[in-house]
């Protein structure tokens, strides 16, 4: 066996690969910063007119140009909500300028190998989302008679919002659509038992690399050479009927293997009673009896209506889920409060009051509400999904964001406070885990938890304390003053990486915000004076309003741009005068 790490076939890349040379886009396109290389196969972002984030694949090797076209003939005939939707493919013509290569979704997010590297094995219920993802995926395709042929941790990507998406499709055409001598790199694809003499994708081998995958998210490790030992050998805290499921798909013989997909998937649903995952005696099995025992919970409730896809987060208060409307056929984001609070009327009462707060706002920076419902003592709403996470998963995933990225999303998250101000409204909890981002980058902010009709709410402190401001964390009075504090400690945050204040509690924490201790001294200065006073102890020193603070961001993003386009063309008068210097010609343009 061997770990992720040493078998990973992508690899980032950063400006365009020499093979996009040349390439022209439509008008109003632009590149984006962004692209992977991976076998046989380059994905570059690209932004359409509409400001969406598509991906351009492509084959830098011409000879592939044939491949790449069926690829994604095939690929465009798909419909499943983990095969991204293929939009367009661009021929290459004489004289044109772009072409061939076609277009898809953009997909942010990490490997399922990328994921195990960093953080290790999985828990039993993230093995279970996997398969049910991965086997859904492949009983679609084997129904129409296709195969994958390279299931891999490299090929199964997870979103921000943990959904799973599942990529590799050069491998999924037919074998005589494939160049001769060209298959999946047995360095980092498992390999089934019975290909003795090559890869010979089938319907059994894909089920064979689809407990591969499983038995590294339970693992940390990935079987590449067919021998696997019983997987409670390897995890022995697996729940029996978790391990039969896998081993039976792991058999060497394929046909002790399941059927179909079809039937490996209704084994799982009987695996769904929680008592079945329970191993006696074990710490971490009563861990996972409470996690899927609140799944279970919502998919009692919300069965008729909705398929649970996967946890997106939880709070002191509730968890969230990305989940499938049945009737609209769309994801959406259902907020459900845990069952210890539920059983407390005002907190029913509260939850649904954040309901109707935030379902009054309705701002392109603001998530939208759709729906409110419960069913016994499961309450939830509904809400849009915001693919790509948060602004914390943002920074934990890319690291600090370059202050051009973010100067527009601050702007719109400032406006959208100014609409929800306007309407008696503050949120009293923001923060970069409230600010979410949408498939357009897109920053909206949400859960408006603790908000207060302006003269209604009760002095007491709230609020997380990095991003809270003074008054919040000595629980006296808030005004508008409290959210545009927090909308400064996450402007810092998101350039630099860490809250603006010092300190592992609220008490130290306090203690800087009062002393004024925040570092501003890398900041530029009209950006330094903007966070300064933004991140005021006294709410009387801060901006009067939201639509002020906007005002002034404005004319700090036009003075940053303006002394970035000074630095940039005096670096290019210091290259030009070093180039004259050594005597080397250069031709100027007309």
């Amino acid at each position: 066996m061997q770990t992720p790490e040493f078998a990973s076939p992508n690899r980032l890349t950063t400006g365009l690969p020499p093979h996009l040379d040349g390439w022209q886009l439509p008008p109003d396109w632009r590149w984006g910063g962004s692209g992977v290389l991976t076998p046989h196969r380059h994905a570059q972002e690209v932004i359409d007119a509409l400001g969406r984030s598509l991906a351009l694949v492509t084959a830098p090797d011409p000879a592939h140009h044939a491949w790449l076209f069926r690829e994604a003939r095939h690929l465009a005939l798909r419909s499943h909500p983990s095969i991204p939707t293929t939009y367009h493919f661009w021929q290459q013509h004489v004289g044109s300028r772009r072409g061939p290569g076609y277009l898809r979704r953009w997909i942010t997010g990490e490997t399922i190998g990328e994921r195990l590297v960093r953080s290790g094995a999985e828990t039993v219920p993230f093995a279970l989302r996997v398969i049910r993802a991965l086997g859904s995926t492949l009983a679609y395709l084997h129904d129409s008679g296709a195969t994958h042929g390279a299931i891999t941790p490299e090929t199964a990507y997870f979103t921000p919002t943990g959904r799973l998406w599942l990529l590799g499709w050069q491998w999924a055409v037919p074998a005589s659509e494939i160049p001769p001598g060209i298959a999946p790199d047995p360095r980092w694809a498992p390999r089934a038992p019975e290909w003795t003499d090559g890869w010979r994708p089938t319907q059994a081998s894909d089920q064979w690399q689809l407990g591969a995958v499983a038995f590294a998210a339970l693992t940390g490790e990935v079987p590449l050479n067919g021998e696997v030992p019983p997987i409670r050998v390897a995890r022995p805290d697996c729940p029996a009927t978790v391990a039969e499921l896998v081993d039976q798909m792991l058999s060497r013989d394929p046909k002790e293997r399941f059927s179909s997909l079809a039937g490996m998937l209704r084994r799982i649903e009987r695996i769904s009673g929680t008592s079945s995952l329970v191993v006696p005696g074990t710490e971490q099995a009563s861990g996972e009896h409470t996690a899927l025992s609140e799944e279970d919970r919502l998919r009692w409730a919300t069965g008729d209506d909705y398929e649970v896809l996967a946890p997106l987060g939880v709070g002191t208060y509730g968890s969230v889920w990305r989940v499938r409307d049945l009737s609209l056929e769309r994801e959406v984001a259902l907020k459900m409060l845990h069952p210890a609070v539920a059983r407390n009327a005002a907190a029913v009462a509260r939850f649904r009051r954040e309901a109707q707060l935030a379902a009054q706002l309705q701002h392109p920076a603001i998530v939208p509400i759709f729906s409110w419902d419960s069913k016994g003592d499961v309450n939830w709403y509904i809400m849009e999904l915001e693919e790509e996470g948060s602004v914390a998963d943002l920074v934990k995933r890319e690291g600090p964001r370059p202050f051009g990225e973010i100067a527009a999303q601050v702007e719109a998250v400032l406006d959208g406070l100014a609409v929800a101000h306007a309407n008696g409204i503050i949120h009293r909890d923001l923060k970069p885990e409230n600010i979410l981002i949408d498939r357009y980058r897109r920053w909206r902010i949400a859960d408006f938890g603790i908000a207060n009709a302006l003269g209604a709410q009760r002095p007491g402190a709230s609020g997380t304390p990095a991003f809270a401001a003074p008054e919040q964390l000595l629980g006296e009075d808030q005004g508008v003053g409290t959210d545009l504090f927090a909308v400064s400690a996450i402007v810092h945050f998101a350039l630099t990486g860490q809250p603006p204040f010092p300190g592992d509690d609220s008490r130290s924490i306090l203690a800087a915000q009062l002393a004024g201790r925040v570092d501003l001294d890398g900041f530029d200065a009209p950006l330094a004076a903007w966070l300064r006073r933004g991140l005021a102890a006294d709410p009387a020193d801060r901006f009067p309003d939201a639509e002020a603070m906007q005002k002034a961001w404005r004319g700090v993003a036009k003075l940053v741009r303006r002394e970035e386009r000074r630095a940039s063309s005096g670096f290019w008068r210091m290259v030009r005068r070093t180039i004259s210097a050594l005597g080397i010609p250069v031709r100027r343009r007309r």
